[in-house]
């Protein structure tokens, strides 16, 4: 191998900025280019380097600044540094478009490839340590101001702003397929119900929801890890790029549904009992329905503004097959089939 270009397609990372990553020529130590999630996530196989091998990722300018933060400041001020990947180095493209972060790499074997159940209760507890460090901490004004808040107000924003698209796009007449005829129509109804219900989720949030507190912001299992230790399994917590300040409901929610339904109940008790001994009490199961329901609703609203706008300022091919998904999503959480917690 000759180097990073030769061996795989990496055009908007400037070798310059590799060398700065690296410290030392990329030819020199690069010996394998793996994609993860290409065009934005690689992992490299290194020679002659404290690591053998690392993670470059990708990430918007507001997204790395995020992430940094969240590793280098507000996680260690919690006493929890080492509850994420070590951030090794930051470059970035002289266009000022992306930045480029390099990670110690964590291997494979995330809480979605090996959902054991001491893997599941490692997880929970890092997440309940989290929460209950974080509430009323002085680090929460600075996430907010850079990562925005995850409570009732993104639900009545991000509900807002895809009405706002979906409204958009109705009056550009722009021509629907047969086969997703009348999908903007339904979704905007949909969410027109939803942002008339905001007053009453907003009492549920006023009486329920507890402290605002540091939030990952994208709990999927795919971004966990679990170390085997002689101490036990030690959980840990990747892609920091969406942290935020909220409620726990909004961190909860995100890993609840995205774990298999029988074993929601069990999860949810054990993150009880994790927060039982900072003094926390979660609310009644009637109000928790409500605050989980409302974290879902505002993520498929917030992600249906994009399909919505890549249509209405591009003619997108896969914004109605985008929009058709949501309403799926919607109909299922409707349903409470993939959602049944409580």
């Amino acid at each position: 191998m000759t180097g990073v270009r030769e061996a795989i397609e990496l055009p908007s990372l400037p070798a310059d900025a590799l060398r700065d990553l690296l410290g030392a020529e990329p030819a020199e130590m690069v010996e394998g280019v793996r994609p993860i999630k290409p065009p934005r996530v690689y992992r490299l196989e290194l020679a002659g380097a404290p690591w053998r091998s690392v993670v470059l990722k990708r990430l918007e300018p507001a997204m790395a600044q995020r992430a940094r933060l969240a590793a280098e400041r507000w996680l260690p001020a919690l006493g929890m540094g080492d509850r994420c990947a070590r951030l090794l180095g930051v470059a970035a493209e002289r266009s000022g478009d992306s930045i480029w972060h390099l990670y110690e790499d964590l291997g494979d074997e995330t809480l979605a490839l090996r959902p054991g159940p001491e893997r599941v209760e490692a997880t929970v507890d890092l997440v309940a340590e989290l929460h209950t460090r974080a509430a009323r901490h002085p680090v929460l004004p600075a996430a907010r101001h850079q990562g925005g808040d995850r409570g009732v107000a993104y639900f009545i924003t991000s509900v807002g702003d895809a009405i706002a698209a979906l409204e958009g796009l109705h009056n550009a007449g722009i021509e629907t397929p047969a086969a997703f005829a009348g999908v903007a129509a339904r979704l905007l109804e949909r969410l027109c119900g939803l942002l008339a219900d905001a007053p009453r989720r907003a009492q549920v949030f006023e009486d329920a929801a507890g402290p605002d507190t540091l939030l990952h912001g994208d709990l999927w299992p795919i971004n966990v890890f679990v170390d085997a230790t002689p101490e036990g399994p030690h959980a840990r917590l990747v892609d920091w790029d969406r942290v935020a300040v909220g409620p726990f409901s909004y961190d909860l929610s995100t890993l609840l549904y995205r774990l298999p339904a029988p074993e929601r109940p069990r999860v949810l008790e054990r993150y009880c009992g994790a927060v039982a001994r900072a003094g926390w009490t979660l609310p009644a199961p009637t109000e928790l329905s409500i605050l989980f329901d409302t974290a879902e609703q505002a993520r498929y609203a917030n992600y249906l503004v994009w399909p919505a706008l890549s249509l209405l300022q591009e003619r997108a091919a896969w914004g109605f097959p985008e929009l058709a998904e949501v309403e799926r999503w919607f109909i299922t959480l409707d349903s409470g089939m993939e959602t049944k917690v409580l």
